[in-house]
This record gives structure tokens, sequence and C-alpha cells, in this order.
């Protein structure tokens, strides 16, 4: 009888090639991501050998990290950047060489990496998928094992649609019970790398399971397995179910119907989990980071913890916040921000821009406040301007701009400036992460929002509370004219 198995073990077997003991296996790849970035010295790599790609109709490409996203129109003409315009040509290039679809800038199909796959119907269950992008774990939220690669891996998959690659060991993180009003998927991935530290899934895939993880609509799973790679994990995942299939359905290349393999993409009940964390979901507040690591995050309504343990760790606290211009026991509450950046491949995507919306509809941003929202690709984009949401942050003071990376990585004049601080819906607070001397809090959209109006760090949900007072009272009004 063959052991209970994990979900990591049942698509590790089924790409397992060849296994050698103390060696690293050789697995299939189902799926590579490209973009500009990464690739050009893979695809050099591959004109200096005379090598092919294997399977060009398992590659996908778009342009997303050198884009502008400034203007209404943004295009390659818009594109400045000596060395973004010649990452962008030679993308093109290499793609129509090869036979690889591309999605460049400006076309009706073109975003953010890891936004398009999942939209496009390309990322599907059970499937391995890679890209040379930290943040692919995006993709495990389909119940996939996804990860990162480094540029030399990236040439060998082009060439062999293989990898070496060592197993992880398989990390159970459990939510039990289900979320408070007022805080989302971003908010549970900040407090488990807060709980684990930023390597407490080192060596490890992340499958994340449990009542708040089931509630959790697609994007919110998709957030939660982008920010794996901030605890550490290689991966992170999240068996598939209906919602996944529901979300599937009538993608442009998504399978028509549902495999009978994916219902069955799950853990044993009696799976062994090398290591296992539980967290409640009831008791978890919106959350906001004060340092320079994304383990350096607490709620939003309490202070900043003073330095303890070892000499090591009570030095990295200390040059934390003497970098951020922050001290211990200072309220999160009330510090003073300069900008709000709502995008990336981890709050991006049409839900994460209504939450938003929800606490900017009818308000105004602060003074001196600059608040950029970036779609996580045109398809987004379409999607939000039908529902209004662009007039929503236009009319609060905000910039409405077209996909791209944008201030996630600083590319193309969308950075801060030395010494600014900012409320960002990205991944990394890292130092300079946002422009050289930037000060980063990483936080919800619903959180980014609610700084954007204050002008500082705030709690979201007392705007929530007011919203919702607002909006029932206008349909009891409304219901009393319309008996009338």
């Amino acid at each position: 009888m063959t052991p209970p198995r994990t979900l990591l073990d049942k698509i590790w077997d089924a790409h397992e090639v060849t296994a050698k003991p103390e060696h690293p296996s050789v697995i299939y790849i189902d799926l590579h991501l490209i973009h500009e970035v990464t690739s050009p010295q893979a695809f050099t790599g591959l004109q200096q050998r005379s090598l092919c790609v294997r399977r060009p109709d398992r590659c996908l490409a778009t342009m997303d990290h050198s884009t502008p996203t400034f203007g209404q129109q943004a295009t390659s003409h818009a594109i400045t950047d000596a060395a973004a315009k010649t990452q962008l040509a030679r993308l093109t290039e290499n793609c129509h060489r090869h036979g690889i679809t591309l999605y460049p800038h400006g076309s009706a199909e073109n975003g953010i990496v890891h936004v398009i796959g999942p939209e496009r119907g390309r990322t599907l269950p059970g499937m391995t998928i890679v890209c040379g992008d930290s943040h692919t774990s995006t993709h495990g939220a389909f119940g996939a094992l996804a990860f990162g690669i480094g540029t030399t891996e990236v040439e060998h998959v082009l060439a062999t649609q293989c990898l070496l690659q060592h197993k992880p060991a398989a990390y159970e993180v459990v939510f039990e019970n289900s979320l408070p009003p007022g805080v989302s998927a971003k908010d549970m991935a900040l407090a488990l790398i807060a709980k684990i530290g930023a390597d407490g899934g080192t060596g490890h895939a992340f499958e994340f399971r449990g009542q708040a993880v089931e509630e959790l609509d697609m994007e919110g799973r998709m957030t939660l397995c982008n920010m794996s790679i901030e605890a550490g994990a290689r991966a992170g995942m999240v068996a598939p179910d209906a919602k996944t299939f529901a979300y599937l359905a009538g993608r442009p290349e998504a399978p028509k119907g549902v495999p009978a393999s994916w219902w069955r993409l799950n853990s044993d009940p009696d799976a062994t989990f090398a290591r296992s964390v539980t967290i409640d979901a009831s008791t978890l507040r919106p959350m906001v980071t004060f340092g320079t690591s994304p383990e350096m995050g607490i709620p939003v309504d309490e202070e900043i913890p003073t330095a303890k343990g070892d000499a090591a760790t009570r030095g990295k606290l200390e040059r934390a916040l003497e970098y951020m211009g922050l001290q211990s026991r200072q309220p999160m509450v009330g510090i003073a921000i300069d900008v709000v950046f709502i995008g990336s491949c981890t709050n991006g995507r049409l839900g994460d821009l209504r939450q938003a919306a929800s606490v900017l509809r009818g308000q105004k941003i602060a003074p001196k406040v600059r608040l950029l929202v970036v779609p996580g690709s045109m398809e987004v984009k379409r999607l939000a301007e039908a529902e209004g949401l662009d007039e929503v942050f236009i009319e609060a003071g905000g910039e409405w701009r077209t996909p791209g990376c944008s201030m996630c990585i600083a590319m193309n004049g969308d950075q801060l400036e030395p010494g600014q601080r900012a409320v960002s819906t990205s991944n990394r607070n890292f130092e300079g992460r946002q422009g050289p001397g930037s000060r980063t809090l990483l936080a919800s959209p619903l959180t980014a929002a609610a700084a954007a109006l204050h002008g500082a760090v705030a709690d979201p949900r007392p705007l929530l509370m007011s919203v919702g007072a607002s909006q029932g009272a206008e349909q009891v009004h409304g219901q009393q004219g319309g008996g009338a």
C-alpha cells in the first residue's frame, strides 16, 4: 500500500524524472514563466551553445519589471531608461526567435507575470511552475508547486524543460477559525512571518490549511502564497477546491471541465509533515511592518517593541529602527507617511483594488500625501475601470496607472525619495527596496488606503465601520423612500 502523502509529495512524485540518493532530483517543469530582467543572460547562454528552447509551448513571457506605468497610454515610447529599453528589446527578439508567446508592453494581455499566469488560465492544479522571480510561489494558490529560480536555472529549463532540485520538506501552516472584519490575507501572511521569522520556513514548502484559508477567495490565497518566500520557504501551496475550479472556469487557456486528477490534489488524512504551526485567525488584527524585514511586523494598534534577546538580535532591531527613523515603544498609529503604494504581484489584483476603494470612496487623501495605484494587469485595469474604481482613486487625489511592477522595485521613476516613508502593499521592505534611502512599511490594501486618508499609519477598522454604517443608513433611507 502507498503510504499517506502530502500535496507536495503527490506533485513531486508525478514530476520526478530521476532520483539518486544524496543528489538533487531531476524534475520536469510544466510551465516556465519569463520576464525581461532575468532572461537575457539565459538566452545568450543558449545561443553560445547553439541550443534551442526545448518546449516553447510550455513557456509564457511578459514585460513587467522594466515597463513604465505613468500616463493612461504608457507605451514603449515612454521608456526613457536605456537599460530597460535594451531588456525589453532583447526579450522581444528572443521570444520571436524561439517561438515563445510574449505579451508585450501595451498589449491587451500584458501584466505582472504572477498576475497574468492565473488570469489567463495557464496556472493549473498539479503543475510544477518556475520563473526567474522569487515570488513565483504565488501560483501555489492553485495547488501547484511553484518557485523562483536563478538565471543559470532559467537557461537550464529553457534547454531541457527539466531542473535539478532538492525536494523541500513539507510544512503545515494552519489558520484556524474565521478572519475578523478588516483583516485580510496580507495580514495573515505578515502575522505568520512575524511568528516564525524571515528564515522560519527555510528548506520547506508551506501548505496552507484551515478554515480561514478555505474561506479566502483565490486572490487572497495568491497573496498568502506570494509571501511564503518572505518567511524563507521555497514555495507555498493551497490544495485546490471548488473555488479553484470556479476561478479557472472559462479562462482563455484553461481546460474545459475539471479533470478528475485535480480532486485528488490534497494531503492524505494521515500524511506526515516535517513541521507544523497553528494560528487562530479570529485573533488577528491588521498588520504593519516597522523595520527592514517582513518579520518586523506587529498589529497596527500596538507599539514598536523594545529590543530583546542576544546582542545580534538587539543590534539588528536597533539598526532597522535607526534606518526607518522610528523608536521602540512608539505607537504605530500616527507615524507620518509621504507615499502610499497599492499594487504589485502581492496586492495588485481586482479584489485588492476593491478593498482600497471601499475605504477611499467619497474621501480625499491627506494633503502632501502621494497615492499611487497600479493594477496588476491590463485585464485588472479594464475590469477596475468598468466598475469605476479608477474614478474613486482619482477623485480621492490618487494617481491611476498602467500595469507594471512599479514602486515595488523602484523602476521607471516610480520610487521614493531618500528619507521618504511609504505604506506599501508590496512584499519587501528591505533597505532601499523602493528607492535609495526609502523607508517602507508593508500593509494590506485596506490599511494602506486608511493611511492615505490620514497621512499617517492608521487602523482601517474604524473607517470600515463608518462606511458600513453609512451604507446601512442609505439602504434604510432608500427602503423608506420606496415604501412611501
